[in-house]
């Protein structure tokens, strides 16, 4: 897949914008926060742990109460975000595909649903530099699948790619390889939410960030007709639940 990513100063926009509301609207991504540390049960004593994309800092206390002697540190591309980090912890304003940290100085790299916004072969390039020989590396991220129903809602309404375009198992597998992890393992479980109506499923992709930030941006404003167009066909995926939108994540796990 040829990968294409916004630009940083769009991502950590939306994440500023994003950050007094996000904590209420990130419900399934902490529900996929809590499946990536399931990868961690034979994990024994740290010394340092990253979360890497923290966002507001959900996973911490949780990785905190797993490995209490660990050493945490967090990095997000938005101030706002860590800002709203509720425990001790070091905050960090950086890119993953630049971290401000020591080679070899971590022994677990933990990222849920951060690294889709970046470039993969450099984030897996820089967690492998900062891990620590046979330090651990699990990463929740989303698959191609993810939000296939508002592309559908949109098809046919105009050109612009309302979501980003993710990476297949097979690709981040590669990936991973290729930046020297051993022990690669991809697994794939499929996230349903769903929204009371179109307005309320867009509502909820805006509050966490993730809105408009595919390939390219919009030229206009999205007519009235335009919309009414998009929310009928989002209608005709109405499920007894009502309107589904899909999370397709993938969650890597693999050694230094």
């Amino acid at each position: 897949m040829t990968s294409h990513r916004p630009a940083k100063t769009r991502i950590r926009q939306a994440f500023e914008r994003a950050a007094p509301t996000y904590d209420n609207a990130a419900g399934i991504q902490r529900d996929i926060c809590h499946a990536l540390l399931e990868t961690l049960h034979d994990t024994g004593p740290l010394a340092a742990l990253l979360d890497a994309g923290s966002g507001t800092g959900y996973a911490l206390p949780l990785l905190a109460e797993r490995f209490p002697a660990a050493e945490q540190l967090a990095i997000d591309l938005a101030p706002a975000m860590l800002h709203r980090i509720a425990i001790p912890c070091q905050r960090l304003v950086g890119d993953l595909e630049h971290l401000p940290l020591a080679s070899a100085s971590l022994d677990l790299y933990w990222s849920s649903l951060a690294v889709q916004w970046c470039e993969l072969p450099r984030v897996l390039g820089e967690a492998r530099r900062v891990l620590r020989p046979a330090g651990r590396l699990a990463v929740a991220s989303l698959g191609p699948e993810t939000f296939g129903e508002l592309r559908q809602a949109f098809a046919g309404v105009d050109d612009y790619r309302h979501t980003l375009g993710f990476h297949t198992p097979e690709e981040i597998a590669e990936m991973a390889r290729a930046a020297g992890f051993a022990e690669v393992a991809v697994g794939r479980r499929r996230h349903l939410a769903h929204y009371p109506d179109f307005r309320s499923l867009l509502k909820a992709v805006k509050a966490i960030g993730a809105n408009q930030l595919g390939d390219g941006r919009r030229r206009h404003l999205m007519g009235r007709a335009a919309f009414a167009a998009a929310e009928a066909a989002a209608e005709r995926q109405r499920t007894a639940a009502g309107l589904p939108l899909t999370y397709d994540v993938l969650i890597l796990e693999a050694r230094a």
